[in-house]
């Protein structure tokens, strides 16, 4: 059969896979696969079976991460890993993740029905724990098999549960104690290259009319999940310069952010600032009293190391200035950072190639998200990445992958790994 006929013919095997992730993940109006959790175990379960039924092998390594191998009689050289997460956000969307991980699948069930064989592993990655709200730390289960858990994480406590993210790793059948020396679970040395499709979180690829795209880099980011402003509480007729109000300081401390955004892109500088949680305390806070205290979520992100760096410098003096304007303590508390992840010049290469071949437009653009990706690239792990189109933006119940769209993502897939990883 040829390649692009086999490609096609995946379609049934594609939506059902994504019907079945939709289903344990079920929380109306959106999906809840919780990581660590019901949702995503039974998703991973669900995508275990289906590579099973592939002829694959399945392990699960110390992080709890599902890899599906498909093994290569004689290996002639280093396995293509193939993966993304199963997780979501709370009433989030459906493809988000699990898109990537049913792409990996369904490339190698084309491959398979087309008549090839791996010239060297091909392997399907599922990986834990993506999204940062569960434990305020994204990307955990990348992190885990790499090695840059940072210190303290196996402490972090699960969002829903409680559980610290040591016990919730145990609890899915991983080892948390292989985890804390920090060293890597497999040697990214050894990890020929890394592909991932993921669902494009901009209107992109709406806006160009191309269902794919190849990914030139993903944002790194700063996150600061507690940022904790104090300032005094009083009558709401106190006059204004007697005042020390947190809600109007974490306002301007807001704005101020935003106008460094708009300043940066003016210059040519692409970022990004999200202010996640934005409230005063809900045990404290009335009509009638100027609040005392005021709390956010900051997400910083940036396209390089450099940028970061400097971006995250000017967010210490911007909180600075707003403190001593406003008479208040502003704290940015626990920090974490994801590394920004540019693509392999030979990977973004080769999959441009790969879409002509499947016969699309290689449109190659910038993803606004971060992805397990970064974390492979920042290992020096060859790195590549497709954007699949998909209108209202994602982490909302809204997500609108077309799941030809994603079958066209396949075909790219596919078509480089018959060049790259198939006799």
């Amino acid at each position: 059969m040829r390649l692009a006929d086999a490609v096609a013919a995946q379609a049934d095997l594609v939506q059902w896979l994504l019907n079945c992730v939709a289903s344990v993940g079920a929380d109306p109006p959106g999906i809840t696969r919780e990581a660590y959790g019901r949702g995503e175990n039974a998703a991973q379960a669900q995508i275990e079976e289906t590579g099973l039924r592939l002829g694959m092998t399945a392990s699960l390594d110390a992080g709890a991460n599902l890899t599906l191998r498909w093994a290569a009689e004689a290996p002639q050289q280093a396995p293509v890993l193939i993966g993304s997460h199963l997780d979501s956000v709370i009433q989030g969307g459906n493809f988000d993740g699990a898109a990537g991980v049913i792409a990996g699948l369904g490339a190698v069930a084309a491959l398979q029905a087309a008549g090839l064989t791996p010239k060297r592993d091909i392997e399907v990655l599922a990986l834990r724990c993506e999204e940062a709200v569960w434990f305020g730390l994204g990307l955990i289960g990348s992190r885990c098999l790499l090695g840059r858990l940072p210190p303290g994480a196996l402490e972090l406590r699960h969002a829903r549960t409680g559980l610290t993210l040591a016990e919730s790793i145990a609890a899915c059948g991983g080892d948390p104690e292989a985890l804390r020396e920090g060293k890597p679970l497999r040697d990214p040395r050894a990890m020929g290259a890394y592909l991932e499709a993921h669902i494009e979180q901009a209107p992109q690829l709406v806006e160009a009319g191309h269902p794919v795209a190849v990914c030139l880099a993903n944002p790194g980011n700063v996150r600061h999940p507690f940022i904790r402003i104090t300032g005094e509480e009083a009558h709401t007729g106190l006059p204004h310069r007697f005042r020390r109000d947190a809600a109007l300081a974490g306002a301007e401390f807001s704005l101020a952010l935003e106008r460094l955004w708009l300043e940066e892109e003016a210059l040519g500088r692409p970022m990004a600032v999200t202010i996640g949680r934005f409230h005063t305390p809900a045990d404290r806070h009335s009509l009638t009293s100027v609040s005392g205290a005021f709390e956010l979520s900051l997400d910083l992100r940036a396209y390089s190391a450099e940028h970061l760096k400097a971006l995250e410098t000017r967010l210490g003096r911007i909180a600075v200035e707003v403190a001593e304007r406003r008479g208040v303590r502003i704290e940015l508390g626990e920090r974490s950072a994801a590394a920004p992840g540019p693509m392999h010049p030979v990977m973004v290469k080769g999959l441009g190639e790969a879409a002509g071949r499947a016969g699309l437009t290689p449109l190659k653009l910038n993803s606004p998200g971060s992805h397990d990706a970064n974390n492979f690239a920042a290992a020096g792990v060859p790195t590549g990445m497709l954007l699949v189109r998909n209108r209202n933006g994602s982490h909302n119940p809204y997500e609108a992958m077309d799941t030809p769209d994603l079958v066209a993502a396949i075909g790219v897939l596919a078509e480089w790994l018959r060049t790259n990883a198939c006799l």
